[in-house]
């Protein structure tokens, strides 16, 4: 989990509005996709690039892990009903 912030919900006109921390980089203007589910709410910019994950500090800190051969990586295609139960293997 990242940092942590408080906000406060203002009256802007006949809107609320959300001020949001400096702290946080966000440009004046920027278009936010906001999703609310059970009570909760998120909030991201509407064209926010893909993230990347470095994994550089990780390679080698755990030598007994394996990599796994490309032959093992492959997985069987199964069907499923909506309940999750098998429904065919070949």
């Amino acid at each position: 989990m990242g940092e942590e912030y408080k906000a406060k919900v203002f009256k802007s006109g006949n809107s609320l509005a959300l001020r949001l921390p400096k702290a946080l980089g966000l440009e004046e203007g920027a278009e936010m996709v906001v999703r609310e589910e059970h009570g909760k709410f998120t909030f991201e910019p509407v064209d926010a690039p893909p993230r990347l994950i470095d994994l550089t500090g990780i390679a080698g800190s755990m030598p007994w892990l394996k990599e796994i051969p490309r032959e093992d990586r492959e997985f069987e295609e199964r069907e499923l009903d909506w309940e999750g139960k098998l429904l065919r293997r070949d």
